[in-house]
């Protein structure tokens, strides 16, 4: 496709989809990021076309008929139906007023073509675009209306600032560079969102292993208290005198049967003792294990929080470093629109000039 013979009359950028085929509900994007969309006159023809170039490839090329209607969807999207191109295209922009622009320039353009189209069934013929245009069809862009066809000194001023085919090249290799920068730079981003989300996800396992360890720590020093209370009960009950023996049982007690019953409650104390000293030492050793395990863990959160912290100052990096190169790859953009607009009616002006020449 060539648009040599066409002039852009409208320029701007938005994100490009196409409604499904098979569906005809959803939405197909062409791309990832947004594409310039512009629309063009061809005067040879006689018709409007709206165009965008993904690449090499047209994504847009849609001829604008009287019938056609532009809706807007939301605030920031708009849709048409091209019926020759048997699709629906959708735009997606980055405000309100720029869908606003678009929209307008679609009725002004639509109603453009249908002056074109009545005056072509009455055998009229337009030469030149700004001849078969009135002020209303076309309105001209800020570009036009600062550099007006009328004045020769402004038209030797924009042939003099024209880019050459070697600044062409270099707008071109910029944005190609910037394009796959930018790429590269959403793949670190989403790699560092990847490694965020699994340090943040072993963090939180770590936090869970800590509570439930000192769940258990509380569980067996709250045991080993209960041990403790025993061993006294214990004691006191040990140390507490032998009941009375009353006159009557006084002489079928025996000195024997006092000391056996001494010794066995002698045993008793020694058994619970035993087992007290062994559950408290089980007790102690396995809470120096559950505090190192909780040391270990508090060092570990540490070191991701350090890690996460790190990994959030290089995103922050990239992420202002992508925003610059957006910014670049913008300013060289609209240079290249600029200096085509310029160029476009540094043509118009020639030929206006070669027609007025005796």
């Amino acid at each position: 496709m060539s648009t040599a013979r066409e002039q852009p009359i409208f320029s701007t950028r938005a994100h490009v989809f196409q409604i499904d085929p098979a569906t005809k509900r959803n939405w197909i994007p062409a791309g990832k990021h947004a594409l310039t969309v512009s629309y063009f006159y061809d005067a040879a023809r006689n018709v409007y076309r709206i165009i965008s170039l993904g690449g090499a490839k047209a994504i847009i090329n849609s001829t604008v008929t009287p019938n056609m209607t532009f809706t807007k969807t939301s605030q920031k999207f708009g849709q048409w139906a091209d019926s020759r191109a048997n699709t629906v295209y959708g735009l997606g922009f980055a405000s309100e007023q720029h869908l606003t622009q678009f929209a307008e320039k679609f009725q002004e353009v639509k109603e453009a073509a249908r002056l074109a189209r009545e005056k072509s069934q009455d055998g009229g013929e337009l030469t030149s675009p700004a001849l078969g245009l009135t002020a209303h069809q076309v309105p001209p862009s800020p570009l036009v209306s600062a550099n007006g066809p009328g004045d020769e000194k402004l038209f030797r001023s924009q042939s003099a600032d024209a880019p050459g085919p070697a600044e062409r090249e270099r707008l071109k290799k910029m944005l190609s560079e910037g394009s796959v920068g930018e790429v590269q730079w959403e793949a670190e981003f989403f790699a560092l969102q990847d490694s965020n989300n699994k340090l943040a996800g072993a963090l939180r396992e770590a936090n869970a292993a800590a509570a439930q360890w000192r769940q258990q720590l509380e569980a067996q020093r709250a045991e080993a208290e209960r041990l403790r209370q025993r061993v006294a009960e214990l004691e006191a009950q040990a140390a507490a005198e032998p009941p009375a023996v009353s006159e009557k049982e006084g002489p079928s007690q025996s000195l024997e049967q006092l000391e056996a019953l001494v010794q066995t409650k002698d045993q008793e104390i020694q058994t619970l003792r035993s087992q007290t000293s062994g559950s408290r030492e089980a007790a102690d050793t396995e809470r120096e294990e559950t505090q190192q395990k909780v040391q270990d863990l508090e060092t570990r959160n540490a070191e991701l929080e350090h890690q996460l912290r790190a990994t959030e100052r290089s995103l922050e990096e990239a992420r202002v470093e992508r925003e610059r190169a957006r910014a670049e790859v913008g300013r060289a953009a609209q240079l290249l629109d600029v200096r085509l607009f310029e160029l476009s009616e540094l043509r118009e002006g020639l030929a206006r000039l070669a027609e007025g020449a005796p």
